[in-house]
C-alpha cells in the first residue's frame, strides 16, 4: 500500500525568517478565482469597449489575442517565481530576495501604487458604468466620486472582518461572471441573428475611425490593444495571497495561467458577440455605456438590467479583490520594517480576517484618490491608463529580474517549472512588454497617465528616504533567506515522494 506525505506548507516561512500569521484557507478553486476576479473580463470590457470604438473600431477586437498570448508568457515567468518564493508580496519579496532589498523596495512601492490606483479606477468604473445606469441616476463627477466612497468602505470592512466571507462572495462573484457572460454571449448572437439585426461585417469595421493610417505606428490598430491591456491584468493577485493557500508553489502557477487562458477564450467570445449585435456603430461609438446600449437594443431594457446587476456584482467582487490584494502587499513590506508606521500596519489581529491597519490604509488612499479626481470629467480614462503603466513596469522588471537571477536554480519534482521553454517564454515576454509599454508611453494623450505615474516615483523617492532615516538596518537587511537560498528553499517544500 502507498502513501502520500504531505509537506507542511506553513514549514517554509521559517527558512524565510517568518511565522504564521494566517490561516491557509485558499485552495485551487479559490486561488483561480482571486485570479480571474482581478482580471474581471466583465470590468475590463463594460469600461473600456468605448475607447476600443472610437480608437480603433469595432475591428479593434481582435487585438484582445494579442493581449491574450502576450499576458499568458508573462503569466508563465510569474508562475516559475511564485514556485521559488512562495509569499506574500509577490514583486516585493522575489526582487528582495533574489536581488537585495534596494529593488525590491521600489518594485514594492510600484505594486502598491498601482494597486491603490486601480482599486480607484474600478469602483469608480463600477458606479459610472454599471450602477448608476442601473438606478436610473445621471453620471457627474461628483456623485460618481461619492457613491465610489461608500463602495471603498463596504469592502475594507468586508476585508477585515473575514477572510473566508470576502473569498465566498468572490467565489459566486466569478461563477456569475463566467455563466453570466457566456449566457449573454449566446442570447446577443441568437436574438440579434433571429431579428436580422446583426451584423458580421463589423468584425472588419472601423467604425467612426478613418481607415487611412489605420496600421501606421502608434496608429488605431496599435492604441486598439489597450481594450485587452487595460483587462488582463492583476492575474498575480493570486501569487499575493500566497501565505493563505494551500500547496502555493502548485496551486498559484496555475491558477495564474488558467485565469489568464480563461479570461481570454469568454472575453474573445463576448467580444465577438458585441461586435455582431451592435446594430450602430456610430451610436454606440458616442455612448458613455456602448455595452449596456446594445445589450438593451438587442435583449430590451428588462434583461439589460439583469445583465446591469450581474456587472455591478462582478466589478465590486473585482475591487474586493484588489483591495485585499493591496493590503497584503503594505502588510507585507510592513512586516519588514519598510514602511513608516509598520508597528500597527503589521498587526493581523484574528488569523481568519484581514490586516486591519492595512487594509484601511488602502481604503484611505483610495478615498483620498477619489476625491482628488471628484470634478475630473475624464477621470475613468486617466484611472484606467495610469493603472495598466505600472503593471508593465511591474511586469517588464520582474521578468528582467528572473532572467538575470532567477533561473540559477532548478526546482525539485512536484513545482511548478518552465522547463525547456523558459528562453522561449522569456523572450516572447519581453517582446510583448516592450510593445505595451511603447503604446502607454508613446502617446501625448496619456500625458495625464504618465505624470501620475512619475508622482507615485516621486512620493515613493520620498519615504525611501525617510525609511533609511527611520530603519536604516531594515534597510540594508533582508530577513531570512535570499539569494541562492531563496532559490533553493523552495524544494525542501516540495511534496515527499510516494513511499
Amino acid at each position: 500500500m502507498t502513501t502520500l506525505a504531505q509537506h507542511d506548507d506553513d514549514a517554509l516561512l521559517s527558512r524565510f525568517g517568518y511565522t504564521k500569521q494566517f490561516v491557509r484557507s485558499l485552495r485551487h478553486f479559490e486561488s483561480f478565482a482571486v485570479a480571474f476576479s482581478f482580471i474581471s473580463i466583465t470590468t475590463g470590457i463594460f469600461t473600456t469597449f468605448g475607447f476600443a470604438l472610437i480608437t480603433g473600431g469595432p475591428r479593434s477586437i481582435w487585438t484582445w489575442l494579442i493581449v491574450t498570448a502576450g499576458q499568458a508568457l508573462v503569466a508563465l515567468v510569474y508562475g516559475a517565481l511564485a514556485a521559488r518564493v512562495p509569499l506574500s508580496g509577490y514583486s516585493y519579496q522575489w526582487a528582495s530576495r533574489l536581488s537585495n532589498v534596494h529593488v525590491g523596495w521600489w518594485l514594492g512601492w510600484m505594486s502598491f501604487a498601482f494597486l491603490s490606483i486601480v482599486t480607484v479606477s474600478v469602483d469608480y468604473g463600477l458606479v459610472q458604468v454599471a450602477f448608476q445606469p442601473l438606478i436610473g441616476e445621471a453620471y457627474t463627477p461628483t456623485s460618481a466620486a461619492f457613491e465610489t466612497l461608500a463602495v471603498l468602505a463596504i469592502q475594507a470592512a468586508m476585508i477585515i472582518w473575514s477572510t473566508r466571507i470576502t473569498t465566498r462572495v468572490n467565489n459566486a462573484a466569478v461563477a456569475t461572471e463566467v455563466i453570466g457572460v457566456l449566457g449573454l454571449t449566446v442570447l446577443l448572437v441568437v436574438v440579434a441573428a433571429v431579428r436580422h439585426i446583426g451584423h458580421w461585417s463589423n468584425l472588419g469595421s472601423a467604425g467612426v475611425v478613418p481607415r487611412a493610417g489605420y496600421f501606421a505606428w502608434l496608429g488605431p490598430f496599435m492604441l486598439a490593444t489597450l481594450l485587452g491591456a487595460y483587462t488582463i491584468v492583476g492575474f498575480e493577485a493570486a501569487s499575493n495571497l500566497a501565505e493563505e493557500t494551500q500547496q502555493p508553489h502548485r496551486t498559484i502557477p496555475r491558477a495564474m495561467i488558467r485565469a489568464v487562458l480563461l479570461s481570454g477564450a469568454v472575453g474573445m467570445a463576448f467580444l465577438i458577440a458585441l461586435a455582431y449585435a451592435t446594430r450602430s456603430v456610430k451610436a454606440a461609438s458616442a455612448s458613455s455605456a456602448p455595452v449596456a446600449l446594445i445589450v438593451h437594443d438587442v435583449l430590451g431594457g428588462v434583461v439589460q438590467k439583469l445583465f446591469l446587476i450581474f456587472v455591478c456584482v462582478s466589478i465590486f467582487a473585482c475591487g474586493l479583490v484588489i483591495m485585499v490584494t493591496n493590503s497584503r502587499m503594505i502588510w507585507s513590506m510592513a512586516r519588514d520594517r519598510r514602511l513608516p508606521g509598520h508597528q500597527v500596519l503589521s498587526r493581523v489581529p484574528r488569523a481568519t480576517g484581514g490586516p486591519t491597519w492595512a487594509t484601511l490604509l488602502a481604503a484611505v488612499i483610495g478615498a483620498g484618490i477619489t476625491l482628488v479626481l471628484r470634478t475630473h470629467t475624464g477621470a475613468l480614462t486617466t484611472l484606467f491608463t495610469a493603472s495598466t503603466i505600472m503593471p508593465a513596469l511591474l511586469y517588464a522588471s520582474t521578468v528582467l529580474l528572473y532572467l538575470l537571477a532567477g533561473r540559477r536554480h532548478r526546482l525539485g519534482t512536484g513545482h511548478f517549472s518552465l522547463g525547456r521553454m523558459e528562453i522561449p517564454v522569456i523572450a516572447g515576454a519581453l517582446i510583448w512588454l516592450a510593445y505595451e509599454l511603447i503604446i502607454l508611453i508613446g502617446p501625448s494623450a496619456f500625458r495625464d497617465a504618465q505624470y501620475y505615474v512619475l508622482g507615485a516615483l516621486g512620493v515613493g523617492l520620498v519615504f525611501y528616504c525617510l525609511q533609511w532615516l527611520l530603519e536604516p538596518r531594515a534597510m540594508r537587511q533582508a530577513a531570512g533567506a535570499h539569494g541562492e537560498q531563496a532559490l533553493a528553499a523552495g524544494d525542501a517544500g516540495a511534496p515527499d515522494p510516494v513511499a
